[in-house]
């Protein structure tokens, strides 16, 4: 083994220091050699300079071949090398140039070229040349590698270039120029990006771009790949693009008529690349043909990136999107969307379509820095956007029930208690079409203080005193009509609902719902009794509002109407409380069988609060009217409906009680006796609560509905269980009205003192969910979790692309499949109740079902459906298949009925730079 690292300035030294370390106690032996040598090494030399001037080297290194090798033998010549620096040639070589040979090395001063053997290679600056032969030209700058050819014939040692972060895998030969980085190949494999590059004669220039003859770019990374695209010409500019002439598509070496005259392939870092985007095409029996998607990325720059795209069919429609993505290092990241289509189909279709619709999107995350943040999640649009566009990679968005945004800003003001915050949140119902908007809201909060902090009475020492403020401004479509105001004297308090457009901006405005409010909560905790902890608290609390109702009696209609009172007006309300709690622990240790003890907690819970009774008139709060030509009488609370509410109506002086327990058991592990893993916890019930209130100045209905509710989970978590429920305890009695129906009213009577049992379930729900697979897999918040930490761990940075496309394989089954999981089942039920106080009962109840199943190792179903059980209805189902075909995925999706019937089959290249190349036929819910 021997390697040798040189520059040419070097060649002569180190041969000098080589001869000028033999040992002291060998100088005899040479002397004698020298003696025996002398005549034929004068004669050597004498015939070789004339050879040496030429070549500009030193005469000792122009020996014969057979006497080279014993160098030590020409100790009187280490002299004449001393003056060698004057000699050496100029170089464009600027870096050191280090090379092996694992077999042998010969260097041929007469023709200045250096031959490397076996397992050879070649490093000069960010170049390395790996070969079984490679040989250096050191007069031409220029490296020539190739393999060896065996007694078998087989061809050994191929050569494999890297320049730079480039890598050529050559099948045959390559010269490469290390002066001008310029290379000739033969046969060569590169990969560019995901995809790779073949061709039979590559030239290389020096910025990197190459040329292809008669090549081929494929993204499968087999020897014999399952599909590629070939071209006479193809050439690859770094950082930009691989461009070819007219290019054929083949399928497992056949080719298909598929091709175009001409082919862009992006080359670029993601964060880098402008070009053309290429539309997808289909056809759809309402709207006919249809190019989507067509139009141009453009990358800005290193912060943002912009996406334009049109989509145009062949009756009358088109859309247009504009998508863009932000990001600032340590500041900001966000993106924004526009999508708009507008269709209208012709006069003559029987069933005619005319819509224009829109959606917008916007998210904005900023970084933890500074004492103020901003952010933003908008989801808005038309209500009849996932009625009309539908997404067939995104299932999940055509099933969306409500749309949610929300901007925000907030600022911490350092060195003080206080901070404020700003937003603006706006929630759509898509099914009802009824739009609120909270335009502004604006708060300003000073934390909690504890002024006698420095006090040793425990009381004082833990009291402490916060502040609030709030302004909001609500604006919905759903407008409340002035009159008449009471459904029981022949009105109706129903609202209806206008368009949220900006012709009807004014009347939004005009009926805009807005007030602020002031809390001050003022609370301190002690210990009581050794085992109790008490908590005393005083709330209060100011509303401002700039509107009032007043009510009169129309003896006209015989109704009781309202009118709008306007002028700033307030309301100032407090309360007070007590209350204890404390923790009690039960242990239940058994000596025999599996259980080895069962714990609980228990922790109850005493209150008393106080509210005093604001409705006397003098506080200008509620009215009292007169109802009817009788002169009967009501209490009306001149802020109902208001956005903070009105006072309290009535005097409280409330017992509440409440009740938590956890029931859990410790169980001997069989598995394992001896570690300190013997014994395992499992819930049995995780949480269970009960709360009520009793409240004593009331004149009837004292004693408030019991709730309860309970939690818990089996089969090491995989099935999750929620129950809860009210408890009305007062009996019920029944009434015909004036139209002749048989109704319920509660009687202020205890159910079990009528013979009624403990009393009438108001509301009920059951609540089950359970994810099974052999291989326990994550829940969807732990695998995008998951998935966000290994994408980081390989040096990826997180962006508005990597998120959707995480939260895609978490929430679309459709869209990403998981080969090594056999099965997957997840179900859920969900059961509701509810009895109003008349005795109207109203029962739901429905089962998700969602999974997939592997038929063999390449092929997968996955499916999701639902049955609503009170209807006897199937919900919106999804049938999938998907076949893994290695380079490519083949996914048949299909909805079979309902308003998003339709279906897709997309056989698609898995590299994510080649997405718009598809074998694609889709049939929308149009087609119908």
């Amino acid at each position: 083994m021997r390697a040798i690292k040189l520059t040419l300035r070097e060649i002569s030294l180190k041969f000098i220091k080589a001869q000028a370390a033999v040992q002291g106690n060998r100088l005899l032996f040479f002397s004698i050699l020298l003696f025996i040598l002398l005549p034929q090494l004068a004669e050597a030399q004498r015939s070789g300079r004339a050879q040496e001037r030429k070549l500009t080297a030193p005469d000792t290194l122009q020996v014969p071949p057979v006497i080279q090798n014993d160098t030590l033998a020409i100790p009187s010549d280490t002299l004449a090398l001393q003056d060698s620096a004057k000699i050496v040639p100029s170089s464009p070589i600027l870096s050191e140039i280090t090379y092996f040979a694992e077999d042998s090395i010969v260097t041929d001063f007469e023709t200045n070229k250096v031959y490397l053997y076996n397992k050879a290679w070649f490093e000069y600056g960010k170049m390395r040349l790996d070969a079984d032969r490679i040989v250096i030209d050191w007069k031409n700058s220029e490296l020539y590698a190739t393999g060896v050819t065996d007694s078998t014939g087989t061809i050994l040692g191929n050569p494999f270039f890297k320049d730079g972060d480039a890598v050529y895998e050559i099948r045959k030969e390559m010269r490469y120029n290390f002066k001008t980085q310029k290379a000739i190949i033969k046969d060569v494999v590169t990969e560019q990006q995901d995809g790779i590059l073949r061709g039979e004669t590559i030239k290389k220039t020096a910025d990197g771009s190459i040329y292809l003859d008669h090549g081929y770019y494929t993204t499968c990374k087999l020897t014999e790949p399952h599909w590629h695209i070939s071209s006479n010409k193809l050439k690859s500019i770094e950082g930009k693009q691989v461009v070819s002439g007219p290019f054929n598509l083949y399928f497992n070496g056949i080719p298909t008529p598929l091709g175009l005259p001409f082919g862009l392939i992006p080359n670029t870092p993601e964060e880098k690349a402008s070009g053309i985007i290429f539309p997808s095409y289909g056809r759809e029996q309402v709207r006919g043909l249809f190019l989507r998607d067509f139009g141009y990325y453009f990358a800005i720059n290193d912060y943002i990136h912009a996406r334009l795209t049109g989509d145009i069919y062949s009756k009358g429609g088109w859309g247009a999107k504009a998508q863009s993505v932000y990001k600032k290092r340590y500041r900001y990241s966000g993106g924004f969307n526009v999508d708009f289509q507008k269709f209208k189909s012709p006069e003559t279709e029987l069933n005619p379509v005319d819509y224009n619709t829109f959606r917008v999107t916007w998210n904005h995350t900023p970084e933890s820095r500074g004492t103020g943040r901003f952010s933003a999640s908008v989801n808005a649009g038309s209500t009849s956007y996932f009625n009309t566009v539908v997404n067939p990679n995104n299932f999940q968005n055509n099933i969306t029930s409500d749309l949610q945004s929300s901007v925000t800003y907030t600022k911490q003001f350092s060195g003080t208690p206080f901070s404020m915050s700003a937003s603006a949140q706006h929630s759509q119902s898509v099914t009802t079409g009824e739009v609120r908007l909270r335009l502004p809201n604006f708060n300003v909060s000073m934390n909690r203080q504890s002024p006698f902090k420095n006090i040793n009475f425990e009381p004082l020492k833990t009291l402490n005193i916060a502040w609030n403020f709030d302004f909001q401004n609500s604006i919905t479509n759903r407008i409340q009509s002035p009159t008449p105001i009471d459904p029981e004297l022949g009105g109706t308090t129903a609202p209806s609902l206008i368009d949220f457009t900006p012709a009807n901006f004014a009347l939004l405005l005009k009926n805009a719902n807005n007030g602020a409010q002031h809390r001050i909560p003022i609370s301190s905790n002690f210990t009581l009794f050794k085992y109790f902890t008490g908590t005393g608290s005083v709330n209060i609390n100011e509303v401002w509002y700039f509107q009032k109702l007043k009510f009169f009696y129309n003896p006209v209609s015989e109704r009781v109407d309202q009118v709008v009172e306007n002028g700033f007006n307030r309301i100032t309300t407090y309360t007070s409380s007590f209350s204890m709690t404390t923790n009690v622990y039960g242990f239940f240790n058994f000596k025999k069988g599996k259980i080895q003890t069962i714990r609980q907690h228990i922790q109850p819970s005493f209150g008393f609060s106080y509210t005093p009774d604001f409705t006397n008139e003098s506080f200008g709060y509620f009215q009292n009217v007169q109802t009817n030509a009788e002169g009967a009488t009501r209490l009306y609370n001149r802020h109902q409906g208001f956005i903070y509410g009105g006072a309290p109506q009535g005097e409280s002086r409330s017992l509440t009680m409440s009740l938590r327990s956890v029931i859990e058991a410790k169980i001997k592990n069989n598995q394992d006796s001896t570690s300190e893993e013997s014994t395992k916890k499992i819930p049995l019930i995780e949480n269970l609560d009960l709360n009520t209130s009793y409240n004593f100045a009331a004149d009837s209905f004292q004693l408030q509905p019991v709730r309860i509710s309970a939690r818990t989970s089996f089969f090491d978590r995989k099935l999750s269980v929620n129950v809860s429920t009210t408890l009305d305890p007062y009996a019920t009695t029944t009434f015909t009205n004036n139209s002749g129906a048989t109704l319920e009213r509660r009687i202020n009577s205890f159910a079990w003192n009528n013979g009624q049992g403990l009393g009438t379930l108001r509301n009920a729900s059951l609540n089950l969910n359970a994810s099974i697979n052999p291989s326990n897999a994550q829940n969807p918040g732990e695998l995008r979790d998951e998935l966000t930490n290994q994408f980081m761990q390989q040096g990826g940075v997180m962006n508005e692309f990597v998120e959707s496309q995480i939260n895609q394989i978490v929430t679309d089954p459709s869209q990403y499949i998981d080969w090594n999981i056999p099965w997957n089942l997840t179900f859920g039920y969900n059961l509701n109740y509810n009895k109003q106080s008349t005795g109207t009962t109203n029962i739901t109840q429905a089962l998700q079902l969602s999974g997939d199943v592997s038929l063999s190792e390449k092929w997968k179903i996955n499916f999701n459906t639902g049955i609503d059980l009170q209807t006897q209805a199937i919900t919106q189902s999804m049938i999938g298949i998907a076949r893994d075909l290695h380079c490519w995925q083949m996914n048949v999706n299909w909805v079979p009925f309902g308003r998003f019937t339709s279906y897709n089959i997309d056989i698609r290249v898995k590299s994510s730079i080649l997405q718009d190349l598809k074998v694609s036929r889709r049939r929308s819910f149009f087609d119908r």
